[in-house]
């Protein structure tokens, strides 16, 4: 009745003045208006025409009156009652007597006509009127919220663990929502048909199926071996990709082939850690039993890559499974493999690493897609997940030399352990760089090898989450959970995952859930920690037995075939173990993850090029960098940039350089010879202190910028500099990755203040300090970390620059000989450098001397803070031109040094302290008294230089001063190294500075004060 008194009111403003009770009266007698106004007709109401499922009360009055006008003229009436009339009176059967008029018009998209509305205008009290059956609405409804429900939440019932014992989600109540009985259905619904929505794919070609069917079908591709989380990925399109690559009936089944090749590549997993653990039964090897699949579904992942035009891949992981990794998926040489069990010495230089972080790279031909394919694996330490970001990095900077700006023939994989994945922070960093522009890889592959445990620590007290992958879930990742003993899930997962980065360059996870056969090594016992797991353990057959078994049942292999492969692939370790038995020394380089081809062939290891350049260069950058853009009239600037571009233009023509200038002019000149410049950081594109402004803004346009430095020159290198995400670990790992691909690029890592570095620690500690010793990896990658004892507080003012040079490999006591080949030999003998620059030139030389070098050494920068601005922190052009050169040391050129003997005190310092140390001099009026050296480069010392100095001063007093507190800043790095440098001279050192303390700087302006008056009233007392 509703529906009626709606239609009614929706009618009645398209007739003349008059209420509803008079609208059929003026229908019936307005003769031609009848004819205009009124919809396709309802039938009439006498004898069959009272069957008729429209009529009720109201309309039966007006339906006679039509049949009466009729009765006395056919013609009197619409055609379309005409022919109703006659069907009905001529016996048609009820509802059968009613036929639309033909259209006039084409109805729009949408669009359906008023007549189809009739159906549903009748009352209930109606003549003959359906009765919607509530409960079949109730129960179509039903059957799509079920199915929504397997999609969103059908993983939870997935049987995942290979032992039976766990649930991968740590839950193990059934959701109401799967109970079929939660929607009022029960077992005699179960042959009901319902028509399936166009969110499923599980009928195939049908498009609806038996209720018993859907529930089978959803438990199939929802709840087996495979578990699928996506619902919450807010694409539809991606959505319905995933549901018909899962839900598609048969989409699981693998022809013979196929499955002999599973088979193939089970056996050389399992055959592999069998051999190991046969060879060396009481070595460490962190072995795959337990997760074998790991192989198989790592190939089958690069097998559908490698078909999809994938050419590179660039992989990470932890320690366990990695041997096995470089033998049969890498197809590294068994032997030398297995000379790293025999303790041989290493033939070339380094400390080398344990065999289980070792990488590599190999290039071969896929024999599956026949292609040829590059994959390197990137050594890492201990720190689980410390890898993850150094991939990323790699991987992008491989995509950026190839051109490859879709992600379509360079990718990552990376592997993960459960309790790493969920526990450590820098998985979270990374996955936030993933669709950051100038980060992203375009997708990557992430495997987990979910042992079900961590160490010793059970998954419910390692993670508040349900599954270990949940981290994921923040970049919309779909996740994978399958059965690591169900090999066949576990293949077409992978294929899915490959395809998905393929198809959508976005990050999916495969989660292998599997156990571990051994404790957390060979060596350990778990049994301490997991009794009741691991008694299970000893019970289960291993996945090759279960899969074996089940192709013996297909007769798709026999038990001679399968006899047959696995002494096959035993002779071929058995001869590699014979081969390696003639080594007689290891090669670290053969373990190396990023060789430069042809860098360090024909070059002389102790010759560098010349880092200064022609005046003509440093002008036209200048220049460049201190305009706004050419012929971009309408491109408005800050009126704040207006000045400080005109304040550069004013020292180009004055020939001189600040800090920001010279940096622009290192970058600059670097461009033009074709070297890729990348600098990186939490707001380094205009710069923490607003000193650098390398992007410029239009102040009414959002996002019209403006990179001086990419329009230098025609044929230049290209120039990124990017914002970073807040985070320093993934970001500082992310650009050493980038630094390791290409030596022919400088890449900068700047900090936001130096201070923040400690949260990137483990990346310093573990891959920049060590890497070359540890894997034979140079890096040139730059740290820019601004330092200075402020007033800014104790987190504002350090960037410890004692922990960088306690990290430097230099001996301290041991002078090397004085040779012309003194300085670059130090540079070549080191780990890494670190200086604490006072002039902008000497910095323009530092940052052109990482591409000059012959070799590449990481370069740690203590940059300024109140210098970037300060009046006499700026430098000639005369001191960049050619033949000049990045100065270890500045000696005192004031009136002290023409008359050395009768200087009192030789002050040593670093960095800032100089220009407040020489404005105390000159206020007390002892230039002749108090000579100042300034030690640029900390690490190498320049033990040649102090040594040349203290001779000079002969009769003065020697004293180190720095502004940092004792127990920080360089002086415990120093000291020795003076006393090296003086001999036989029996002067010793005396320290000027802060205390020893505990928090780095003092949070109280007055206090800080204080402290530099004391620390430069004690330097210049003499």
């Amino acid at each position: 009745m509703y529906r009626t008194k709606q239609l009614v009111s929706s009618i009645l403003p398209l007739t003349p003045s008059c209420g509803t009770e008079k609208l059929v009266t003026f229908l019936t007698r307005t003769g031609e208006a009848v004819r205009c106004l009124s919809a396709p007709p309802p039938p009439p109401t006498a004898n069959a025409l009272a069957a008729e499922p429209f009529l009720n009360g109201s309309s039966s009055t007006y339906v006679e009156e039509m049949y009466n006008a009729w009765l006395m003229d056919p013609k009197s009436v619409h055609s379309s009652w005409d022919a109703f009339f006659k069907s009905a009176t001529a016996g048609a059967e009820p509802g059968a007597a009613y036929t639309r008029p033909p259209s006039l018009g084409s109805l729009k998209p949408n669009e359906v006509p008023i007549s189809a509305l009739v159906p549903y205008l009748s009352q209930e009290q109606g003549l003959g009127a359906p009765q919607v059956n509530e409960k079949t609405i109730d129960d179509h409804l039903a059957v799509q919220a079920i199915i929504r429900s397997y999609q969103i939440r059908g993983h939870h019932l997935a049987a995942l663990d290979p032992l039976g014992i766990n649930q991968a989600d740590l839950d193990s109540s059934l959701p109401p929502e799967l109970q079929y009985s939660s929607y009022n259905l029960d077992e005699k619904d179960m042959n009901r048909v319902f028509k399936l929505p166009a969110t499923t794919f599980i009928g195939g070609k049908e498009r609806q199926l038996p209720l018993k069917d859907i529930l089978s079908r959803l438990e199939n591709a929802y709840c087996r071996h495979i578990g699928v989380e996506f619902m919450f990925i807010n694409s539809l399109e991606q959505c319905n990709w995933i549901r018909q690559k899962f839900e598609t009936p048969g989409i699981t089944k693998f022809d013979n082939e196929t499955k002999r090749l599973i088979l193939a590549r089970l056996v050389r997993a399992t055959g592999f850690e069998a051999f190991l653990a046969k060879k060396w039964t009481s070595e460490k090897r962190f072995g795959l039993e337990g997760c074998e699949m790991l192989i198989p579904a790592m190939k089958t992942v690069i097998d559908k890559s490698s078909e999809l035009g994938v050419e590179s891949i660039i992989m990470g992981m932890p320690h366990r499974g990695r041997l096995n990794v470089l033998a049969n998926v890498c197809r590294k040489p068994l032997e030398q493999i297995f000379c790293q069990f025999a303790g041989l010495d290493a033939a070339d230089d380094g400390s080398g690493d344990v065999k289980y972080h070792l990488g590599t790279y190999i290039e071969r031909l896929n024999r599956v897609t026949n292609k040829n394919i590059r994959l390197a694996v990137v050594a890492n330490p201990s720190h689980l997940e410390a890898v993850d970001p150094v991939v990323q990095g790699k991987t992008r900077a491989e995509q950026f030399y190839r051109g490859d700006t879709e992600g379509k023939r360079c990718m990552s994989i990376l592997l993960h352990g459960d309790a790493a994945f969920s526990g450590q922070g820098v998985v979270y960093e990374t996955f936030h760089l993933s669709d950051l522009r100038d980060y992203t890889t375009r997708g990557t592959i992430h495997i987990v090898v979910n042992n079900q445990i961590g160490f010793t620590t059970d998954p419910r007290h390692s993670r508040s989450s349900p599954y270990c992958t949940d981290v994921a879930r923040v970049v919309n990742a779909p996740i994978f959970h399958v059965n690591a003993d169900d090999p066949e899930a576990v293949v077409h997962v992978c294929n899915v995952a490959a395809e998905w980065r393929a198809t959508f360059h976005k990050d999916v996870v495969i989660d292998l859930v599997s156990y571990r056969r051994n404790g957390h090594n060979e060596i350990d016992e778990p049994m301490f920690t997991q009794p009741l797991m691991y008694k299970k353990v000893k019970q289960t057959k291993n996945v090759l037995e279960k899969y074996v078994g089940q192709l013996l049942e297909e007769g798709i292999v026999t038990k001679e075939e399968m006899d047959d492969i696995r002494l096959k692939y035993d002779k071929i370790c058995e001869e590699s173990y014979v081969n390696s038995q003639n080594e007689k020394q290891i090669r670290y380089k053969d373990w190396l993850d990023s060789p430069w081809s042809g860098f360090f062939e024909g070059k002389d290891p102790l010759k560098m090029s010349t880092t200064g350049v022609h005046e003509e260069t440093l002008d036209h950058i200048g220049k460049r960098f201190s305009q706004p853009p050419p012929n971009a009239a309408g491109f408005v600037i800050h009126k704040g940039i207006e000045r400080i571009l005109r304040s550069r233009m004013d020292m180009v023509e004055h020939r001189s350089v600040d800090w920001a200038l010279a940096e622009a002019m290192a970058f600059g000149s670097l461009l033009r010879e074709g070297i890729h410049v990348r600098l990186s950081g939490q707001d380094v594109e205009r710069g923490t202190f607003s000193h650098r402004h390398h992007i410029l803004h239009h102040q009414t346009v959002d996002k019209s910028i403006w990179n001086p430095l990419c329009n230098l020159y025609p044929d230049q290198a290209p120039y990124t500099v990017c914002n970073s995400s807040l985070s320093e670990f993934a970001v500082l790992g992310f650009e050493l990755g980038y630094s390791m691909t290409n030596p022919n690029a400088l890449v900068c890592w700047e900090a936001q203040f130096g201070d923040f570095h400690n949260t990137a620690q483990t990346i310093i500690d573990q891959f920049i300090a060590s890497g070359q010793s540890k894997w034979v990896r140079q890096s040139g990658i730059v740290l820019l970390l601004p330092h200075g004892m402020e007033g800014m507080g104790p987190e504002h003012s350090s960037a410890h620059p004692e922990r960088f040079l306690q990290l430097c490999s230099e001996d301290e006591s041991y002078f090397p000989p004085l040779t012309s080949e003194f300085a670059i030999r130090q540079l070549h003998d080191i780990n890494m450098i670190v200086i604490n620059c006072t002039t902008p030139a000497n910095y323009f030389h530092a940052l052109r001397r990482q591409i000059a070098l012959p070799f590449r050494k990481p370069l740690v920068v203590m940059t300024p803070k109140s210098l970037l601005r300060h009046p006499d922190a700026k430098s000639s052009f005369d001191e960049m031109l050619e033949g000049t050169e990045f100065q270890r040391a500045i000696p005192e050129k004031g009136v002290a040094s023409q008359s050395p003997e009768n200087v009192k005190r030789l002050l040593l310092c670093s960095g800032k302290v100089y220009y407040d140390l020489r404005k105390a001099r000159e206020e007390k009026g002892l230039e002749n008294d108090i000579a100042i050296c300034r030690i640029e480069q900390l690490a190498p010392f320049p033990f040649d230089i102090v040594k040349e100095e203290c001779e000079k001063y002969s009769n003065a007093e020697l004293v180190w001063v720095q502004e940092e507190h004792k127990n920080f800043g360089p002086w415990s790095f120093v000291r020795p190294r003076v006393e090296t440098a003086l001999g036989d001279d029996s002067r010793r050192i005396k320290y000027v500075g802060r205390t020893s303390a505990a928090s780095p700087a003092t949070g109280s302006k007055n206090q800080h004060i204080r402290e530099v008056n004391s620390l430069l009233s004690d330097s210049i007392a003499l």
